[in-house]
């Protein structure tokens, strides 16, 4: 079976580095200005210069979001903002406007253009249509089935490259086509500011009437626009033999344990698959290791539904903390602490080179040598006494509800 690339999310630099750690192939990044995301860290000039150079000389790549839908008065800055990110020498540019599309590649062919999701790319004529103004990758709507996205394939040829969502958080409007948030709160969701307003608790009321009525579902509520969360770790197989090139997680508003956790999990079925190894169940058990609606497989099979239960869901994991390193000669690996544990409780990790596992931490210090029992400090640096050396950005973590503290 072919290899193809595995993207990952990346809102900060820091998701940036985890995402490579955990085996991403390449990461998709926001500026401050122009992409979907205007509510995660992204990444000033100088950050996103410097990630970009990180990642090249791992071999990987960095595509930019400028994805927005731009008014008349945007042109002049975006025209400025290409030719920056051109001299970065970004891999990509993620884009959704023709007038956008059309400005960087006359203006600036030498940097690739990846049409976005949010063009709403549906079926092989319009795939066929952007290949020919010249247009290297187009990222497909969330809404088209495998069988469509086969025959498209078949239909293009080498002519384009074809990029898919695998994994997170779907839009209940076409590929993210809302004015919901507009409507409701006046934050432009085409310009980056969506609140997700699809995902509130929604009342049924009668016009002349001043009260109301909730339209019951279960205890928790009804979230009648709720999306259920995409899981394709099931077709994964189904879906590179259509003939996509990329498979994409979404998530830049995510936790770095999400961008970890998810970026692992798939690394190591998609590796399974290309080794021919029978399928571990173990890594699709991952995929429920973070917090999450419903899963679906989405429009790939027709499976597409709504979650009911609730849009904020909880995570049945505490992110402990993010590794920053061992030291050989104490014996242990430097934390940086994010959520409370103990001495003595059992902890899991998640590894890039050693998998998932567990360990019981029966001795913690801090950078001045002196003992901690109760690790509650947030950002608190620990030295955790262990045999096993950790890389940095492996994670640490622990069960909710599990304390075996001494």
């Amino acid at each position: 079976m072919k290899h193809v690339e595995l993207l990952s999310p990346a809102g900060s630099p820091e998701k940036l580095y985890t995402a490579l750690h955990f085996g991403a192939d390449a990461v998709y990044v926001g500026g401050k200005k122009f992409g979907l995301r205007a509510y995660a860290d992204n990444f000033t000039s100088g950050q996103m210069l410097q990630a970009i150079a990180y990642a090249h000389a791992q071999g990987k790549k960095v595509y930019v979001t400028v994805n927005i839908f731009p008014r008349n008065k945007d042109f002049g800055e975006l025209k400025a903002y290409f030719e920056e990110l051109k001299s970065m020498k970004a891999d990509g540019v993620i884009v959704s406007d023709p007038g956008a599309v059309q400005l960087c590649l006359r203006e600036f062919p030498s940097l690739d253009v990846h049409l976005s999701t949010q063009a709403n790319t549906l079926n092989k004529y319009a795939v066929k249509f952007w290949a020919e103004q010249g247009v290297k990758r187009v990222v497909l709507a969330r809404e088209m089935h495998i069988d469509e996205i086969k025959e498209t394939a078949d239909f293009v040829g080498n002519s384009v490259e074809l990029e898919a969502f695998i994994h997170g958080a779907m839009c209940i409007s076409y590929s993210g086509r809302c004015l919901l948030s507009t409507y409701l709160t006046d934050r432009d969701s085409n310009k980056g500011e969506c609140v997700q307003s699809c995902r509130w608790e929604y009342r049924l009321g009668e016009v002349s009437r001043k009260d109301s009525l909730t339209i019951q579902e279960d205890e928790h509520g009804s979230y009648i626009l709720n999306s259920a969360d995409m899981n394709t770790m099931p077709l994964l197989e189904e879906i590179i033999a259509a003939g996509v090139s990329s498979l994409k997680i979404e998530g830049r508003m995510k936790s770095e344990y999400y961008v970890g956790v998810i970026t692992n999990a798939y690394r190591h079925r998609l590796d399974d698959v290309y080794a021919g190894r029978e399928v571990d169940p173990r890594w699709f058990d991952e995929t429920l290791a973070v917090g999450h609606r419903d899963y679906t497989t989405g429009f790939y099979k027709g499976d597409a539904k709504q979650c009911y239960t609730t849009s904020h869901p909880d995570n049945p994991y505490s992110f402990c903390g993010q590794v920053l390193g061992y030291d050989d000669d104490r014996k242990a690996v430097l934390v940086e602490q994010r959520n409370r544990f103990y001495r003595g409780e059992r902890l899991e990790f998640v590894s890039a080179k050693y998998g998932v596992g567990s360990f019981v931490p029966e001795q913690i210090a801090d950078e001045d040598g002196v003992e901690v029992v109760d690790c509650k400090r947030v950002q608190q640096k620990l030295w955790i006494k262990t045999d096993t050396k950790f890389e940095k950005y492996d994670i640490i973590r622990k069960k909710e509800g599990d304390s075996d503290a001494k």
